[in-house]
């Protein structure tokens, strides 16, 4: 499996060739998404489709297909790569052009790139749940856009990973808003707490697919703010993305949340997300 999509191509990796001037590489100048796929099928597909159009059209970057063209590509990359488990991995940045900071001229080409990863999914990890650490949220007031400037994530990562930690949980001021490279959700009495998605937090695919779990299950949830305080004595917590699915959070900073395994309604959110996934 080493098939790219670069431009219009299918091209091996080892053919695929990117400018030291293309304004990805200087500046982080770019949009991206990453795509589930499951039983070969590209997973919500749309949500997708409508960040990262938002996401380029708030960083003024001209989405170089349609977006009909685009899933096209994207669904013949899967089939030539003959994936049916793991994720499509989507850039598009403003093109190359001389290190300036202002805009390139408005002719220069803006590069796409994908390529497919096989990645099992995360089974032990949902089953067992991980921990958790809490740190303060410093990175810029856009992180609804999809953007490839990621130090600050990539930072947070790293940190949480030194502590022995699977993740860390991000908050401004001790009002939580997401995690490193996930979302993030509690549960207090049975109802279900995440923070609104604003500027503040990455819209996360994932994490429109719970909300809309929780619905289907009668599950009342809250799109509002929270605190770190309100974290520690939930009875449940989990995170959510595409690659992470819903996994429970047994314990944070050392401290454990609820009875320190995962609760019945993340259970109960796991089953009918694997419902949805298997058709």
């Amino acid at each position: 499996m080493n098939l790219y999509l670069y431009q219009n191509q299918f091209l091996p990796k080892e053919q695929v060739s990117i400018s030291p001037d293309d304004r990805g590489y200087y500046f982080g100048d770019g949009v991206y998404e990453v795509f589930r796929v499951y039983n070969g099928n590209l997973f919500e597909p749309e949500g997708h489709y409508r960040r990262l159009e938002k996401s380029a059209r708030e960083v003024r970057i001209p989405l170089p297909y349609s977006l009909e063209r685009l899933h096209q590509y994207l669904t013949e990359l899967i089939q030539a790569n003959h994936l049916q488990e793991g994720t499509v991995y989507m850039q598009i940045t403003r093109g190359a052009a001389p290190r300036a900071h202002p805009f390139p001229p408005t002719h220069t080409e803006p590069v796409l790139m994908a390529f497919c990863n096989e990645i099992a999914r995360p089974k032990s990890t949902m089953e067992q749940g991980i921990t958790a650490i809490t740190a303060d949220d410093i990175r810029w007031l856009r992180c609804d856009l999809k953007t490839l400037n990621l130090l600050a994530n990539v930072m947070a990562k790293q940190h949480a990973l030194d502590q022995g930690a699977g993740e860390v949980i991000l908050h401004r001021n001790g009002t939580i808003t997401e995690c490193s490279a996930s979302n993030f959700m509690i549960i207090k009495e049975g109802e279900l707490f995440t923070h609104p998605a604003n500027n503040l937090i990455l819209h996360g695919i994932t994490r429109e697919v719970v909300l809309r779990l929780a619905r289907n299950l009668d599950i009342v949830y809250h799109e509002r703010t929270f605190t770190i305080e309100d974290l520690l004595s939930a009875e449940e917590a989990f995170i959510s993305g595409t690659t992470v699915e819903v996994t429970p959070i047994i314990s944070v900073d050392g401290r454990r949340i609820g009875t320190g395994r995962p609760g019945p309604v993340t259970r109960k959110l796991q089953q009918a997300f694997e419902q949805l996934i298997n058709g």
